[in-house]
């Protein structure tokens, strides 16, 4: 889309081009510049981005999930008519500027896209990026169309302060530094308080702290860096209460051998034995919960920084030395296996700490010789100097992909090539939180570029995420991303100049890019998509490696893969960052309001691309949309069903599947992914020993794990999913069919009353029974006598034992009212039931605990906190423990029969209660019969749903991470 010219530039290079410090191009520095000549690829002559598409005016308003209050509303924005209302609702109520109700206030996305075009391509003729005038507008004109089309997207803070009086904030990441003083541990919390009042996330390594083990200047003890993590963590929580644009997102690191390793590991692992200490005691210890607040180091992610040395040590089995931060010497051995497994069983208990992997990440480093990578930002993609920043965008994918279901490579380098000079050129007019960040990122000019929509792509083009062949287009693609930005940046490099920092690490920079063309030539391809792409990538290495050779690179790194959370729906995307679909069936909002559940788009083109006929596709779509996964889907076969393998579902990719993938395109980041590995609740510590060994054998840089149902604010409960079929060879008992003819209760029977606490509101529970234990009547005392309340109640309980006595099953009760939310919910003083969304779904849960058999209870999701901690024990929800498989088939059928009537009221309640889903995560809980790990939105209340290492909310856009 660009190429060097050889035309004069109409400028200066501005005080933020770099000088490379060779002699000869020293001499060179001042005089004019070879500018980029742009070429048309989107664009059409004479004719403006604008007037190319059909605009049309929606209202947009955004209610809140819990209580249906209006939350954001701003009428007649105008919008091209292929916008989904997703897209719409969240570009209106995030990144338009000025204050709604007033003439201020952006109305339309022209003017968002011209408040940040117009800025760029101003700057970039200022700093003398072009050759010509033509060549401006021709780039101003492509920016436009691409960000029209949803091709790609800048991170968030561009779109929040670009072009407007706040301060010129265009990164999303940062990382700071701390020494071993009062003063800097002070200045750390202070810089990190500006960074997240800005919106934005920070990482630091304490690693320069010295231990507790270690004595001070005065004789006395040290407290160590854990004891400052908590003030740090108090100020974080604050911030983040108090208005910022999203929750605080930040990192801390230790390295593997500061002597207080072993505290640092167990911090938050200590903390959520609390919350479960706390939480039994009536305590609301929810995500989000009043009593949370209490716990510490919540609003951190936590990361051990493993080296080689320490690693190998694992491995034999060895002793590992902790070393003084002051001295350098070791102070203590401890043994290495023995860390790893406390490290590893820490992970499994509440998802911290992750781990980086500091000798891989530093072997790819471009600038050795201007300081050590000791940290990342919250997400872990983002890994280079202390005090730097990185500005991030991402493109689209799927707008790559040509109905023969090809890969458009010459048009995704020609888009790169656009992007990647636009990122670079912000940083000429970026203003930044701290001055030391701001000297940093103007000497290296951090970029990362990046891309969403691989889960969809691959799905799309007809490869199993976990596939050679999956693999391979992936490896392929992100290659060619790479090749090409550092290709573009060396040709920026001829025009405005290298980095600063280059000079000094020119040795080490072009190692690394070799490097990266050596791992692309090791690309192993299977089918002429991935070929194609591979080779256009192994041409752009060629020609970067030749051009940086002569001019060196403009930039110090080029790319990373973020968690592409809220510009992921602002692009339309299906799936964000490197992730995997998340299921088959998705939440779809429609226009002038409402939703419906839809099968994924990229399922058809999936069917496609394996040779199915329209027929064929029609009947496995309508399969798909009624069931929510493939198995048994009529006509499809068998070895195709791993190609609609999601995240989550009825067939969930295994997480070395999720490993592998990273692994593949790891080569071809210059910094790193975001993306947590998901494990089954039912993992173990080894399993979680086993992905961090093989994330250090497989060359990544970062990795987090998160096992299911681990923390006490994301409560799961297994349900239809895990049953697996087992419990059809259970024992099954007879179940008799109600005629509607009411069978009144004995004068004596015999019954059970249950006291009850659901977010500090307290109650009675007094059921009735036949004596033959049948349910045949309850009563609900809450609230004071000749309340509303308690009248409500009263009536509520005699129409569900009348309903009782006429034989509607009480699993049909339970599956209508579980799961309903409304207030007073939270926590309760029930174990086995420990969190409610109001008082019916603990009522109901408590009634299907005391008279379902085991089967129907594991058909709703519901267990004992016996069954879950037997399951957690290595046990398996689907059989009881008491439960035998000596089944006689004729009882068996005799069964199913019976239960055919109660099983279809079920399947139609679910129905109903699929179109009051609020997010994609939310239908896929209905249509799993369990709940997913994803907090609740902080803004709208929607359930959020991941977004690489972090969590995105569908309703309104807010993210739980910093890009």
């Amino acid at each position: 889309m660009t190429e060097t010219v050889g035309t004069p530039a109409a400028g200066s290079t501005g005080k933020s081009a770099a000088r490379n410090g060779r002699a000869a191009e020293k001499n060179a520095a001042d005089k004019a510049k070879a500018g980029l000549g742009v070429r048309r690829v989107y664009t059409t002559e004479g004719m403006h981005p604008y007037d190319e598409v059909t605009w049309e005016h929606r209202d947009v308003v955004m209610t809140n999930w819990r209580d249906g209050s209006v939350n954001f509303e701003q009428r007649g924005v105008e919008f091209p008519d292929f916008w989904s209302v997703n897209a719409v609702n969240i570009v209106t109520s995030k990144y338009f500027r000025g204050a709604v109700g007033t003439d201020r206030r952006e109305r339309s996305l022209r003017q968002l896209i011209d408040r940040v075009v117009k800025t760029y391509t101003e700057a970039g003729i200022k700093h003398g990026y072009f050759g010509t005038d033509a060549d401006a507008e021709i780039f101003e004109h492509e920016l436009t169309w691409m960000l029209l089309h949803q091709v790609f997207s800048f991170n968030s803070p561009v779109w929040f302060n670009v072009g407007t009086s706040s301060p010129q904030q265009v990164s999303a990441c940062f990382i700071l530094a701390v020494d071993d003083t009062m003063e800097s541990i002070l200045n750390w919390y202070r810089e990190e308080g500006l960074i997240f009042k800005g919106g934005s996330g920070a990482g630091l390594n304490l690693s320069r702290i010295r231990s507790s083990k270690e004595l001070l200047s005065s004789g006395g003890t040290a407290s160590g860096p854990v004891s400052f993590m908590r003030g740090a963590d108090a100020s974080a929580g604050t911030i983040k209460s108090g208005g910022a644009t999203r929750r605080a997102a930040k990192m801390v690191v230790l390295d593997v051998d500061h002597p207080d390793v072993e505290e640092f590991i167990e911090t938050k692992a200590r903390e959520e034995e609390k919350i479960r200490v706390l939480r039994d005691g009536g305590f609301d210890m929810d995500l989000g919960g009043k009593d949370i607040a209490s716990v510490q180091y919540q609003n951190a992610n936590n990361s051990v920084r493993v080296s080689d040395e320490f690693m190998h040590s694992v491995e034999a089995g060895g002793e590992f030395g902790l070393r003084s931060r002051t001295t350098g010497e070791v102070i203590e051995r401890i043994d290495a296996k023995g860390l790893f497994r406390k490290l590893s069983k820490a992970a499994w208990d509440c998802a911290d700490p992750g781990v980086q992997y500091d000798d891989t990440i530093n072997d790819w480093h471009t600038c050795p010789e201007s300081g050590r990578i000791t940290a990342s930002n919250p997400c872990s993609e983002y890994l280079h100097l202390d005090n730097s920043s990185c500005n991030l965008a991402s493109l689209n994918l799927m707008k790559f992909l040509r109905q023969d279901g090809t890969f458009d490579a010459e048009l995704f380098a020609k888009s790169v090539e656009v992007v990647i000079t636009a990122m670079d050129i912000s940083i000429c007019f970026a203003d930044f939180p701290t001055e030391p960040i701001g000297d940093t990122t103007r000497k290296f000019r951090q970029l990362g570029i990046g891309y969403a929509n691989l889960g969809a792509l691959l799905m799309a083009t007809g490869h199993a995420y976990d596939s050679e062949g999956g693999r391979a287009l992936a490896a392929s693609i992100t290659s060619l991303m790479t090749g090409v930005a550092y290709r573009r940046s060396a040709e920026l490099a001829g025009v405005v100049g290298a980095y600063e920092g280059y000079a000094r690490n020119a040795d080490a920079h072009q190692r690394v890019i070799r490097k990266h063309a050596a791992a692309n030539d090791l690309i192993r391809t299977h089918h002429a998509n991935d070929r194609v792409v591979q080779k256009l990538a192994t041409e752009a290495w060629r020609k970067g490696l030749e051009i940086g050779a002569r001019n060196g690179w403009r930039n110090a790194q080029a790319s990373v893969l973020a968690p592409t959370g809220t510009i992921g729906l602002m692009m339309d995307c299906d799936t964000t960052g490197v992730e995997p679909d998340l299921a088959l069936v998705k939440f779809k909002k429609l226009v002038g309001g409402g939703s419906m559940q839809i099968v994924n788009q990229t399922v058809p083109r999936a069917l496609e691309a394996l040779g199915y006929q329209a027929e064929q596709v029609e009947a496995i779509v309508e399969f798909i949309g009624e069931h929510g996964h493939v198995v048994d889907a009529p006509g499809l076969k068998r070895e195709h069903y791993e190609v609609f393998d999601c995240a989550m579902g009825e067939r969930s990719i295994a997480p070395m599947g999720h490993v592998r993938m990273m692994a593949a395109i790891q080569p071809f980041i210059s910094g790193a992914i975001s993306k947590t590995v998901n494990m089954p609740e039912t993992a173990t510590v080894e399993e979680v020993e086993q992905i961090y060994f093989q994330g250090w054998k497989l060359g990544l840089k970062a990795l987090a794990i998160y096992r299911d149902n681990c923390k006490v604010g994301q409560p799961l409960s297994a349900g239809k999913g895990a049953n697996n079929g087992k419990a059809a060879e259970a024992k099954a008992e007879t179940v008799v069919e109600y005629r509607p003819v009411r069978k009144r209760l004995p004068k004596k029977r015999p019954s059970q009353t249950v006291s009850f606490t659901v977010g500090g509101a307290e109650g009675y529970l007094h059921a009735g029974s036949y004596p033959d234990d049948g349910l045949g009547e309850i009563f609900v005392k809450l609230g004071k006598q000749g309340s509303t309340l308690a009248g409500v109640m009263d009536a509520f309980s005699m129409s569900i034992s009348v309903g009782l006595q006429y034989g509607i099953p009480l699993e049909f009760y339970v599956s209508k009212f579980q799961n309903l939310r409304f207030e007073p919910a939270g926590m309760t003083d029930d174990p086995d039931v420990r969190i409610a969304t109001s008082v019916l779904d603990y009522l109901f849960r408590r009634l299907a605990l005391d008279y379902l058999p085991y089967d129907k209870r594991a058909g709703l999701g519901i267990f004992t906190a016996e069954e879950r901690t037997a399951a957690v024990s290595g046990g398996d929800y689907g059989t009881p423990p008491s439960a035998t498989v000596d089944v006689d088939l004729e009882d068996l059928r005799t069964t199913v029969d019976a239960t055919t009537p109660a099983r279809e009221a079920v399947e139609s309640s679910k129905k109903d209660d699929l179109r009051k889903a609020g997010s994609s995560t939310e239908l896929i809980e209905l249509q799993l019969g369990k709940a997913a790990d994803a907090p609740l939105c902080f803004t709208c209340g929607t359930k959020m749903r991941p977004a690489g290492s972090c969590y995105v909310c569908e309703g309104c856009g807010s993210t739980s991470g910093c890009s």
